[in-house]
């Protein structure tokens, strides 16, 4: 990153309102994050799901991924994850459909097309997961024996659904808007808006424990006697060594690329001749950037999401697959981790292979190695010691999958890695209520997005301050 074209491009008209532009709808997005659901008393409502939801795993990683709505139950509650679904179907439909596919290569209007269709798929996938979250809700406010959601009627199911329909919507809109100022991916930036949100509660439990001196204090060599838990603390202290150690590895990997040299060939056109030059071609070792993690983070929660429905019907034909879908496809309980509970370690392992499935999955959409060696061939470009057309076609793919493989690999293992540092917390230090695992998967996100972010206002600020390289 060059931070000093960085600072000067801020002086720039254009940059700065870009800027506060993104900065303006990620604050309307975290204040439509407060306003509620008009379907009971805001307060009472609060209450009753910070106790009820809250409190589980799967409230809390919900809660986290939707910066804070769950526990308000706002009207963006639904968030992202309709158009996130969406956006995964239509592009396993075009690598499916010849008639799709065909379409997306027609260029800028075939994927506003796509595009388009998959804005209207979000609608109907909004609705229906708007209707759950009500029932679900509805029914475990119910089995905690109060009556704030007790009988909602016609209208109030009405107006509550296309509410949340309308959330989510909005929260697309607002994505697109920030990718058109082109300084950061809009729906990843609005994600890691939300994370950066609840980050500092967590962070307080953390404090809170650290700072409770009732099993004793911490005694450095005899000399002074510090005011905090010693067992806590030495916790603490090694979580930030291995958090700094993960967070330079993860900043590595993200920049890490091949570099595969391209030459074109020498042409001479009457007078004049052109060519004859050599240019790189730059090939990341983790192309798909930090959308992997969002993907399978996302398609994670449907399993344990149904299971909460098919709970909440209260059918008993459906109660053992409902608690089975919920006790394997939820952030386990640290204390879960034993020899015996092998059920706790399906969530971690799905975890992994889902990134490394989503890896490769959007990988070969944003680098579509057949279209890049056709337009290097029509340009006369060719790699050195490659045939143009199909060799070299053949040369980019396997170069890329060997990348990927050891990138979607070391991507799964940061992934997972708070969930081995919660196993051996609570194996060998008795510490159960970290919350590493969504807290982990949250800055793993958070990391991704603000480096994919800062090289895309790099490349912003190097366009803004070109002229001033002829001074």
């Amino acid at each position: 990153m060059n931070w000093k074209t960085i600072f000067k491009s801020f002086k720039n008209r254009d940059m700065q309102r870009r800027l506060l532009t993104v900065l303006g709808i990620i604050i309307a997005y975290r204040l439509l994050a407060h306003v509620p659901v008009p379907i009971a008393e805001p307060t009472q409502l609060r209450e009753v799901i910070n106790g009820v939801i809250g409190g589980t795993d799967f409230g809390g990683f919900l809660n986290l991924l939707s910066g804070g709505a769950l526990a308000s139950f706002s009207i963006v509650l639904v968030g992202l994850t309709p158009f996130i679904t969406a956006s995964i179907i239509s592009q396993l439909l075009t690598k499916a459909i010849p008639r799709l596919e065909e379409l997306n290569k027609d260029g800028e209007s075939g994927r506003r097309k796509i595009n388009q269709w998959t804005r209207l798929a979000t609608v109907p996938l909004a609705i229906v997961q708007s209707i759950a979250f009500i029932f679900i809700l509805r029914q475990t406010v119910l089995a905690g024996n109060t009556t704030v959601l007790a009988d909602p009627t016609a209208l109030e199911w009405i107006v509550s659904v296309g509410t949340m329909t309308a959330g989510a919507v909005l929260l697309m809109w607002l994505g697109e808007l920030i990718t058109e100022q082109g300084v950061g991916n809009g729906i990843s930036l609005l994600i890691f808006a939300g994370i950066i949100s609840q980050l500092p509660s967590m962070l307080s439990s953390f404090g809170t424990a650290l700072f409770d001196t009732s099993k004793g204090a911490l005694n450095v060599f005899n000399w002074f006697t510090v005011p905090v838990n010693p067992t806590i603390f030495w916790v603490v202290l090694a979580l930030l060594l291995v958090s700094l150690m993960l967070l330079y590895f993860l900043v590595k990997i993200n920049e890490a690329q091949r570099v595969i040299t391209i030459n074109y060939a020498k042409r001479v056109h009457g007078n004049s001749s052109y060519g004859g030059v050599k240019s790189i071609l730059p090939v990341k070792l983790i192309a798909a950037g930090v959308i992997p993690v969002i993907f399978a983070v996302a398609f994670l929660s449907l399993p344990a999401f149904i299971g909460q429905v098919l709970k909440a019907s209260g059918n008993e034909a459906y109660a053992a697959l409902a608690n089975n879908l919920i006790t394997w496809f939820q952030a386990p309980n640290p204390g879960a981790f034993t020899g015996s509970e092998w059920q706790a370690f399906i969530y971690p392992a799905t975890y992994f292979v889902l990134v490394l499935v989503f890896t490769y999955f959007y990988t070969g959409i944003v680098f579509n190695s057949s279209e890049i060696s056709e337009n290097l061939q029509k340009q006369g470009g060719f790699i050195e010691g490659v045939r143009p057309g199909k060799q070299t076609e053949k040369y980019l793919s396997g170069t890329m999958n060997r990348l990927l493989l050891f990138g979607s690999v070391v991507l799964g293992f940061i992934a997972v890695t708070p969930f081995i540092i919660e196993y051996f917390l609570a194996q060998f230090a008795g510490i159960t209520n970290t919350n590493l695992s969504i807290g982990g998967t949250g800055l793993l996100i958070v990391v991704s997005v603000g480096l994919e972010s800062l090289r895309q206002i790099n490349s912003r600020a190097l366009m803004v301050t070109y002229d001033d390289y002829d001074r």
